[in-house]
């Protein structure tokens, strides 16, 4: 991609800006609402764009570190479900446990970063 075009996510934050700060304000009721759930959406796509590829990397090896081989992270958590389902990992085992409590907290970063907050 040429260097002249801006990165998707400083144009989301442009976007939201302009919602935020430019629109929102001129706007009661519904519109003002529509506008507030729109400007959470891009900023939503903003956050996945910018943490998901790391956040994907991570939990490809915590799963891998949990079932002994590597593959892809959408066959490794069903492959991790079923071992659960079937007994064969335990619900107290401290990696899955490490594995579930870091796959919430990537999650909330992305979907509802404010939880933290909390």
């Amino acid at each position: 991609m040429p260097l002249s075009t801006p990165k998707a996510t400083i144009l989301l934050e442009a976007a939201v800006k302009y919602l935020e700060e430019e629109l929102m304000p001129t706007l009661t009721g519904y519109h003002r609402f529509k506008t507030r759930v729109t400007a959470n959406v891009l900023n939503t796509v903003r956050r996945e764009l910018e943490l998901r590829g790391a956040q994907a990397s991570a939990e490809r090896k915590r799963l891998s570190a949990l079932l002994g081989h590597d593959g892809e992270v959408e066959e490794l958590s069903r492959e991790l479900a079923q071992k659960i389902r079937d007994g064969a990992v335990a619900l107290d085992d401290p990696k899955l446990r490490g594995h579930i409590s870091q796959s919430l907290h990537d999650a909330l970063a992305i979907n509802n970063p404010k939880w933290f907050d909390r």
